[in-house]
């Protein structure tokens, strides 16, 4: 098993178009071609990580953040991102990050696995991105299978929770006299995958300049997209509410704003830095907005209209690492796959 299927895998699920721009997510150290001798999942892959992997022989570091957010000029050991850079490449161990990309889908996402841990129901993205289109060509019969996988690859074809979906319709297509099977091949995706996606159609299609039509489709994408909102099972009283997040979370203390003397129901939240997200869970009229970062400030923003939870940021995507420790064991179950057992965690609390 090669770096590159476990690669390919996660961004079938998160695909690296889905990512902010300020983000680097994606391999950042490493060789794709090399086999996998194990996997080490962790939120932070910091100095402490690469030495763990280096321990348990696992030449595959899989993190929330990516280690390098900007250009490096040096390689002399002076911070922390250099060290790391260069132990991981000295001990020929692959750092891969899946960050925003993982963080704005709703299927197995990071939001998603805070919605489990709270055991929220009816959930949906707080903020969706972007239209949907569909692509639609045609192409010889004995070719189909080639190019529709390719298009499953990139992140063509997923709908409401599905993979792989297409429709085909076969037919006759004639070219210099000569007539073969076709099939006219429909596939839908999001608009941020549209580069991929022609990229696919030209690189696995016979022919040089393959006939194909792209269409904007006015649903909005509802699977790609910033936060998430749902319900609980049952109301619960602030307070209440307050400690079973705590719980559920284990967070050792939580800033919020002043109570509002109401019933929590309708729950906002984002993991990691998602202030910007207030106004959208304050139009959907949520009872309380989850998640971290949050500036003095920034607290009067929930003007008694919501309550303000600041889980911490580590806290609020701690379980982040058993989603990818879950997701790659699962799929690949022949090599070993471990959590982390360093907190890298940089906050310390005093409560």
């Amino acid at each position: 098993m090669k770096i590159k299927s476990i690669i390919q895998y996660l961004e079938s699920i998160a695909p690296s178009a889905y990512q902010e721009s300020y983000d680097n997510a994606g391999l950042i150290v490493g060789d794709k071609e090399a086999e996998v001798t194990g996997v080490l999942c962790c939120l932070d892959s910091i100095e402490e990580i690469i030495e763990e992997a280096i321990a348990l022989k696992c030449n595959l570091v899989v993190a929330h953040h990516p280690i390098v957010f900007k250009g490096l000029k040096r390689f002399t050991g002076r911070s922390y991102v250099e060290r790391v850079v260069m132990k991981a490449i000295k001990n020929d161990i692959a750092i891969y990050a899946i960050h925003t990309n993982l963080d704005n889908v709703y299927y197995r996402g990071v939001n998603a696995k805070i919605a489990e841990k709270i055991d929220l129901r009816n959930t949906k993205i707080l903020a969706p991105k972007g239209k949907l289109n569909k692509l639609s060509t045609v192409v010889p019969a004995t070719h189909s299978e080639i190019l529709r996988k390719a298009l499953f690859e990139v992140g063509g074809g997923q709908v409401n929770g599905s993979n792989n979906v297409s429709y085909a319709s076969l037919g006759v297509g004639t070219f210099a006299k000569k007539s073969e099977a076709h099939i006219r091949l429909e596939v839908t995706f999001p608009n941020v995958l549209k580069g991929a996606i022609l990229n696919a159609l030209m690189s696995n299609h016979p022919l040089e300049f393959p006939i194909y039509d792209i269409f904007s489709i006015e649903n909005t994408n509802l699977e790609i997209g910033s936060g998430m909102i749902g319900d609980l099972v049952k109301p619960m009283k602030e307070l209440d509410f307050l400690k079973f997040l705590k719980k559920q979370m284990d967070v050792g203390c939580i800033k919020y704003t002043k109570l509002r003397g109401k019933e929590i129901q309708k729950v906002a939240l984002c993991g990691g830095s998602g202030g910007f997200l207030l106004r959208n869970a304050m139009a959907q009229k949520a009872d309380i907005f989850i998640t971290a970062d949050y500036k003095y400030h920034e607290f009067f923003d929930a003007d008694g209209k919501i309550i303000i939870a600041d889980i911490g940021h580590y806290e609020s995507e701690q379980f982040t690492i058993n989603l990818l420790h879950d997701l790659i064991s699962q799929k690949f179950p022949n090599f070993a796959v471990h959590l982390t057992k360093v907190n890298t965690n940089p906050v310390s609390y005093l409560c």
